[in-house]
């Protein structure tokens, strides 16, 4: 069974590890047949907020590789 991608389309896997969105903890197969839901709700999992530790937003572009608080999945 595959959990449905990102709001957008699916996200790559240089993002950051410690992104989350409500679209991991959906325990439902992925029909690509349906649009997404396009929420964009995503959060830092370290401060569960929607912002990440250096105060910016956490979201699938943003969290990346020249951010301090990035980990690599």
């Amino acid at each position: 069974m595959s959990q449905e991608q990102s709001s957008w389309n699916k996200l790559d896997d240089d993002r950051c590890a410690s992104l989350r969105w409500k679209g991991l903890y959906i325990a439902a197969e992925w029909d690509p047949t349906l649009p997404h839901s396009g929420d964009r709700l995503f959060w830092c999992h370290k401060t569960q907020q929607c912002t990440g530790p250096d105060s910016k937003i956490a979201d699938d572009y943003e969290c990346n590789e020249t951010r301090n608080c990035y980990e690599q999945l």
